[in-house]
């Protein structure tokens, strides 16, 4: 079986069990699009995706100076933490610097996503908190934003409220799409959220990976900021051994992922980008296929390729350890050829 939108098939021993549909849009310099995979302007929601985006304005306000955030709680305003301990104790810090309390954190209280750190609090009784939400530091961030420039606490999370119009311009710049188009929905943290054709986001990542890109001097200066934040504590950014942690540990990738299938990619040296969405919203198949990309366009990081197919569901165990089935990436990216407006299939090296 082979639909034309299929990215990932996965199955039990040779019976095809499961297979997971998408699409992909991957970008050059100019912006335009190079490679596809279904349909490149499929419009999805960021989701956690756009948690890069929304961290610019404290970096273009330079709130993290002013209030003294190490470079750990910086970049965790980009993350969706996994909940380990230095994520917490980061959080709880940034909110002692600004003077709030956990309480005014509008995502809900819940356990750590990472296996061990839920364990640990259920294992010593420990209850759901606010701080354990993966998007408590990008809620700290944009309260930090607020506490800097004067802005009202309470009201944060308002689609008019200024802070929010700010995330909205830059990312309106960086994705170049005119505000009033951008569809705006709310997100599962109660942050307002983004819907935006691939191309689109895949645009933006560009611009977190080149720059040089961005007209604007402050804006582009936040940006590099950011990404540096990214880059030397990409455990911030996610958490151990997940996909945009280890991306993150290529100096050469930009990268984050979003609930519901949704992940965005720039690559420094090759000034491209992708954006792709899984349409049944699963997220174990994103390293499998961030790998195919990579080696369809020949990346040069081999290192980088082997890491995702280890973390990745290529090899399917049962409970007791034993290898039951496998998945495979199956799309073949449909690349264009501006210059003589043909389209042709990227080839492996």
């Amino acid at each position: 079986m082979l639909m034309k939108d299929v990215l990932v098939e996965e199955y039990r021993g040779e019976v095809l069990e499961c297979v997971h549909s998408g699409h992909i849009c991957g970008v050059d310099a100019t912006g335009a699009i190079r490679y596809s995979w279904g349909n490149p302007k499929h419009t999805t929601y960021l989701r956690s995706a756009a948690k890069p985006f929304q961290a610019i304005p404290a970096l273009l306000h330079e709130i993290d100076v002013k209030f003294g955030f190490t470079p750990p709680e910086a970049a965790v305003m980009a993350g969706s933490h996994r909940g380990e301990p230095f994520h917490i104790e980061a959080v709880e810090s940034m909110l002692g610097k600004i003077g709030l309390r956990e309480q005014s954190l509008v995502c809900a209280s819940t356990y750590p996503l990472n296996a061990n750190a839920r364990d640990e609090v259920v294992r010593t009784g420990g209850l759901r908190r606010r701080v354990y939400h993966n998007c408590s530091g990008k809620h700290a961030g944009v309260l930090a934003l607020c506490q800097g420039l004067g802005y009202d606490p309470v009201t944060y999370c308002d689609p008019e409220h200024p802070a929010q119009r700010e995330i909205l311009r830059i990312l309106s710049m960086l994705a170049e799409v005119p505000e009033e188009q951008i569809v705006i929905g709310v997100d599962g943290c109660g942050f307002p959220v983004f819907a935006l054709p691939l191309d689109a986001i895949a645009r933006a990542y560009l611009k977190l990976a080149c720059p040089d890109l961005i007209a604007e001097p402050a804006v582009r200066s936040a940006v590099e900021r950011l990404v540096m934040l990214m880059h030397t504590h990409g455990e911030m950014v996610a958490g151990t051994d997940f996909i945009c942690s280890l991306l993150l540990s290529d100096p050469n990738i930009v990268a984050k992922g979003g609930a519901k299938g949704v992940y965005g990619i720039g690559l420094k040296k090759e000034r491209l980008a992708f954006a792709l969405k899984v349409m049944d919203g699963s997220e174990e198949e994103w390293p499998l296929i961030v790998a195919s990309i990579l080696e369809q366009i020949g990346y040069s990081n081999r290192d980088t390729v082997e890491k995702l197919y280890r973390i990745s569901q290529a090899h399917i165990y049962n409970d007791g350890k034993t290898q039951v089935g496998y998945s495979k990436a199956v799309f073949r990216l449909v690349q264009l050829d501006h210059s003589e407006g043909s389209e042709s299939h990227a080839t492996y090296d």
